[in-house]
């Protein structure tokens, strides 16, 4: 058999037809691909710099939704004694002719309440902070009534972050 020399050179220059040069276009193809991945992926600094530009946002953003938050925990407390439980020791009073002597006195028919209709309270309800609200009959800061009030954020009473009935009125 004869090999003609332009029919074999036809055949080593096509590239679909050998597989030599078919495997070195591929190649290059791989070769290029990776290249243009590097170039499309992030450096070390760009990422740092998203992560210091989201710890900055982050910074500014926690401590307005942390303040937020106390803040709608002090308009709660506010709630909770101008509303439910002033309502409550208000026909208590009407019923009775006098405030109770406790909270507790909402839900118990005490000894000296010759008229009670209670239970005024389905049960003595909690501040936002999970302490008990705090009531005194004479009050101290309202002598001809009562004085009802939360202990604040730090559940003790006496000091300045108490939240009263005699400051919201």
């Amino acid at each position: 058999m004869t090999i003609n020399n332009n029919s074999t050179m036809k055949i080593l220059n096509n590239p679909h037809t050998h597989t030599r040069f078919a495997n070195s276009r591929r190649e290059k193809t791989l070769q290029l691909s990776n290249s243009s991945t590097l170039q499309r992926a992030f450096t070390l600094v760009e990422i740092m710099l998203v992560v210091a530009i989201i710890g900055i946002l982050a910074a500014l953003v926690i401590p307005r939704i942390a303040g937020n938050s106390e803040r709608a925990r002090v308009t709660a407390v506010q709630a909770d004694i101008q509303g439910g439980i002033k309502t409550a020791l208000g026909e208590f009073e009407v019923d009775n002719g006098f405030y109770p002597q406790s909270l507790q006195d909402l839900l118990q028919k005490p000894r000296n309440a010759r008229n009670w209709h209670g239970p005024y309270l389905d049960s003595l309800p909690l501040d936002p902070w999970h302490n008990p609200y705090l009531y005194s009959y004479p009050g101290k800061h309202n002598p001809a009534s009562y004085d009802l009030w939360s202990a604040g954020p730090d559940g003790k009473s006496g000091n300045e972050d108490d939240i009263g009935n005699w400051q919201t009125q």
